[in-house]
């Protein structure tokens, strides 16, 4: 148990770090790490990428709360955007989670290599949408967070892959977009984590300390050390070129992405 510990410890400090110095984490990071290392501890493989996914959650509840107050504190945080998504996000994400559960590990691995290679794709394009359109009505918003929500829950994520580009392209500042999004990471993680333990209670194969598919070893793990971590890798972000680190780092997870689906096929 202190070796696995160990291992959940430095997983959260590899996290905190690249989410520090790259604005990238949740299901980027976490998620593959996570599944290694089960691999490497001989979790059943039939439960490990859910187990991986719901404890990703489980973690993000924790930093999108220090990163939306930080955000809030420089006035980024849009809140009336936050109130007028937040309830398509919070039924996206639960929905979503019954969703995940049912789906065998193999193909939400798939389904999660797909969409790493789509964040490393964005990563090495740099690509940005363009403000055309001001943001929909209630029933539009609630639309965008059922949408948002639920692909959150199938790969473990806080949602900024996603909610970044939808409120920029509806004309929002994009560092008000940011940290809106970092909010909003919340009711997703919460959602998301719930929908996770409620569909994971009793399932076979669990490990020990399993609070259905939310493992809280390595939540503690990986919760208590990225917050540590993060604040050092946000330093460094403003003496190293990041643009030229974002490029390495989206080779680099196309190889993670690779040998995810040489693994699952």
């Amino acid at each position: 148990m202190i070796t696995a510990m160990l291992l959940y410890c430095a997983l959260g400090a590899v996290a905190g770090l690249l989410a520090g110095l790259l604005g990238i984490g949740g299901g980027a990071v976490v998620v593959p790490m996570l599944v290694f290392a089960f691999q490497w501890l001989n979790i059943s493989p039939d439960v490990a990428m859910h187990m991986a996914v719901g404890t990703s959650l489980g973690s993000i509840m924790f930093t999108a709360v220090s990163s939306a107050m930080a955000h809030h504190r420089h006035g980024g945080v849009d809140w009336n955007v936050f109130r007028s998504i937040a309830i398509g996000i919070l039924a996206g994400t639960y929905g979503g989670s019954f969703i995940a559960a049912r789906i065998p590990g193999r193909y939400l691995q798939l389904f999660f290599v797909v969409f790493l290679y789509y964040v490393a794709t964005n990563m090495l394009l740099n690509k940005k949408p363009s403000a055309s359109r001001t943001l929909p009505g209630f029933a539009g918003m609630t639309g965008a967070g059922v949408f948002i929500g639920a692909i959150s829950s199938l790969v473990g994520i806080g949602g900024g892959t996603l909610s970044v580009p939808f409120l920029v392209w509806h004309n929002v500042d994009m560092r008000r977009a940011v940290g809106t999004s970092a909010a909003i990471g919340f009711p997703i993680a919460f959602a998301g984590c719930l929908g996770f333990i409620t569909n994971g209670w009793n399932t076979p194969g669990l490990p020990e300390y399993a609070l259905g598919y939310v493992y809280l070893p390595a939540l503690a793990g990986i919760v208590a050390v990225s917050m540590l971590t993060a604040p050092i890798g946000a330093g460094i972000a403003h003496k190293l070129p990041v643009p030229k680190l974002k490029k390495f780092f989206a080779c680099f997870l196309y190889i993670i992405a690779t040998k995810m689906l040489l693994d699952a096929i």
